[in-house]
């Protein structure tokens, strides 16, 4: 069996720009799940990376030829 390593992982720096009603809904989700809101927008991320379908954007290409 493998241990656990427990380690850290490396972060990037980045800006972006959103609109302030979804920063105040970030920041009271993050506040009801006391996590920090840079914690909930890699979870989302994560969730919506994971999750992504790409059926549709195939048959746009395929039409634009």
């Amino acid at each position: 069996m493998i241990k656990f390593q427990p380690s850290k992982s490396e972060k990037v720096v980045i800006s972006i720009r959103i609109e302030d009603y979804k920063l105040e809904e970030i920041d009271k989700i993050a506040s009801k799940i006391d996590i920090s809101r840079n914690e909930l927008i890699n979870q989302c991320l994560d969730y919506a990376i994971n999750n992504l379908e790409f059926k549709n954007i195939k048959k746009e290409k395929k039409n634009k030829k």
